[in-house]
C-alpha cells in the first residue's frame, strides 16, 4: 500500500512539474518571411534577443567549405550605423552580454540585456540582417580569428579530430562529411565576391527567426520589431537539395592519428536518422541507458567491475539530414582496442536482442521527465529552444510536447530500432592513436 501511495505521488508531482513548466508564447510572421516568436515572463528584468539562421556548416559549395562558422564570426565586425569593433562594447557598457554558435545546420546570435534594453538589443540584430558591413579588411581580420580557433579546438586539442573524423568517415556524399569549421584553404581562396553572395543568399529575414523571450510587454515589442526589422528585404527562398548516402552495409575499420595524445581511444560509429525522425528519439534513450551515470550499462560494465575502460560512453549526435551514433571507449593499461570493442559490442547487441528490464526502463523514463523539467530553467534556454524547434523541426510546440515523444517509447520500440540501426554490418570502426605510433 506504501509503495502504491509512494507512486501515486511520485506521478502526481510529476504531472504538476511538467504542467508548470509549460512555457507559453505568441508567434508570427512579419511580411518579408521573418518569423518572430515572443515569450513574455515578467519575474526578473531580463530579456533575450535572438536570431537563429537556418544556415550551417553543411550550406557550401565544393571548396568554399565554413563558411556559416566563418559568417558567425564577420557578423559581429560592424554594420552601416554599429562602428567596426564596437559590437562587443555596446553590449557590455548597456549590461549586456552576447554570443553567438554555428552548427553543420543552423548559426545562433544572441544578446541578454536589462529589460530595459529590449530596443536596443532588437536595433543590433536587425542592423546584423541589414546592414552588416562585408569588406576584404573584415575579411582578413576573421579568416585569422578563424585559423587561430581551428589550432585551439582541433588542431591541438586531445582527441579534437574525433569529430571530423566521424564525419570524413560515415558520409560521401552529403556536406557533412565536411568539418563544420571548413578547410583553412577553402576560406583563404574565397573572394569577397563569394562572401558578399553568401550573405545574400542565407542571412535574409526569410531564412530566419527572430525570438524575444523575458520582461516584455507584448503590444511594445512588435511595434519595435516591425519598426526594425519590417523594412529589411526578403531574400530569395533557399532550396536545398543535397546527395543522399548509400546505407552502409559492410563494416568499416579505419585509423586515425593525433599528436595531442598519448591514450589512444576506439570508437564504434554508425550513420543514423535525421534528428526530426522518431527514431533518433528512441536512439537519445539507448545513449542514455548505455552510458548516462554511473550505474549505466557500458560504465558499471567496463570502468567499475572490470576495470577495462578509463571512459566510456555512447553519443547520439544530433543533425538535420542525418545524425551520429559513437560508442567511445579509452582502454585501461594494456587493455587492447579489440577487447574494448568486444565488450561495447556484447552491450549494443543486448539491447538489440533482448529487451531492457522494466526496472531500466523507468529508470529512463524519470531521467527523461527530469530532463524536460530542466530544459527550460531559463529565459536564454527558453529562446533559444523556441528557435530551434521552429527552425530546425518546423514546429514550435514542440518545446511543450517533445516530452510526450519519450513518453510513448516502450521496451519493444528501444529493441526495434537498435536492430534497424546499430548492427555490426552498419558500423565503423575508428582506431584513434596517438601519432607518434604511426607507421612511415
Amino acid at each position: 500500500m506504501k509503495r502504491k501511495l509512494f507512486l501515486a505521488t511520485f506521478l502526481l508531482s510529476a504531472m504538476v512539474a511538467v504542467k508548470a513548466q509549460e512555457v507559453t508564447y505568441e508567434e508570427y510572421d512579419l511580411d518579408n518571411g521573418l518569423h518572430v516568436i515572443l515569450h513574455q515572463d515578467n519575474t526578473a528584468p531580463v530579456v533575450t534577443t535572438s536570431v537563429m539562421y537556418h544556415v550551417g556548416g553543411k550550406d557550401r559549395t565544393e571548396g568554399r567549405t565554413g563558411f556559416a562558422h566563418f559568417f558567425e564570426h564577420l557578423l559581429f565586425e560592424g554594420t552601416k550605423n554599429i562602428e567596426r569593433g564596437k559590437w562587443f562594447e555596446i553590449v557590455s557598457s548597456h549590461g549586456g552580454q552576447n554570443n553567438a554558435n554555428t552548427s553543420q545546420d543552423r548559426t545562433y546570435y544572441y544578446e541578454v540585456f536589462p529589460s530595459n534594453n529590449l530596443q536596443l538589443g532588437l536595433w543590433m540584430e536587425s542592423e546584423r540582417m541589414l546592414h552588416p558591413v562585408i569588406d576584404q579588411k573584415g575579411i582578413d581580420t576573421q579568416q585569422e580569428v578563424v585559423k587561430e580557433e581551428k589550432r585551439l579546438r582541433y588542431d591541438n586539442s586531445p582527441y579534437g579530430q574525433l569529430l571530423p573524423v566521424l564525419g570524413e568517415n560515415l558520409f560521401e556524399k552529403h556536406p557533412y562529411k565536411d568539418p563544420n569549421i571548413g578547410y583553412m584553404e577553402d576560406l583563404d581562396a574565397a573572394t569577397l565576391e563569394d562572401v558578399i553572395a553568401y550573405n545574400k543568399k542565407y542571412y535574409v529575414p526569410n531564412n530566419a527567426a527572430l525570438v524575444v523571450a523575458g520582461d516584455i510587454d507584448i503590444a511594445e515589442t512588435k511595434k519595435i520589431i516591425e519598426d526594425y526589422f519590417g523594412p529589411i528585404p526578403r531574400g530569395e527562398d533557399v532550396v536545398r537539395n543535397y546527395p543522399k548516402e548509400d546505407p552502409i552495409t559492410e563494416e568499416k575499420r579505419v585509423k586515425a592519428y593525433d599528436a595531442n595524445i598519448q591514450i589512444p581511444a576506439v570508437g564504434i560509429a554508425y550513420r543514423t536518422p535525421g534528428f526530426k525522425e522518431r527514431d533518433a528519439y528512441v536512439l537519445d534513450m539507448i545513449s542514455t541507458y548505455l552510458s548516462d551515470g554511473k550505474s549505466s550499462k557500458l560504465y558499471k560494465k567496463m570502468v567499475d567491475d572490470q576495470k577495462q575502460a578509463l571512459q566510456v560512453g555512447a553519443f547520439n549526435i544530433p543533425q538535420e539530414d542525418y545524425s551520429m551514433y559513437l560508442v567511445f571507449a579509452l582502454p585501461v593499461g594494456e587493455t587492447s582496442l579489440d577487447t574494448l570493442i568486444s565488450e561495447m559490442e556484447e552491450e549494443i547487441a543486448k539491447v538489440r536482442n533482448e529487451l531492457i528490464s522494466e526496472n531500466d526502463y523507468q529508470k529512463l523514463q524519470n531521467k527523461f521527465e527530469n530532463q524536460f523539467v530542466n530544459s527550460n530553467s531559463s529565459v536564454s534556454g527558453i529562446a533559444n529552444s523556441l528557435a530551434r524547434y521552429h527552425v530546425l523541426y518546423g514546429d514550435t510546440e514542440l518545446i511543450n510536447k517533445e516530452i510526450e515523444i519519450y513518453r510513448s517509447v516502450t521496451r519493444e520500440e528501444i529493441k526495434e530500432v537498435a536492430n534497424r540501426h546499430l548492427k555490426s554490418n552498419q558500423r565503423v570502426i575508428i582506431d584513434y592513436l596517438p601519432k607518434d605510433k604511426t607507421e612511415n
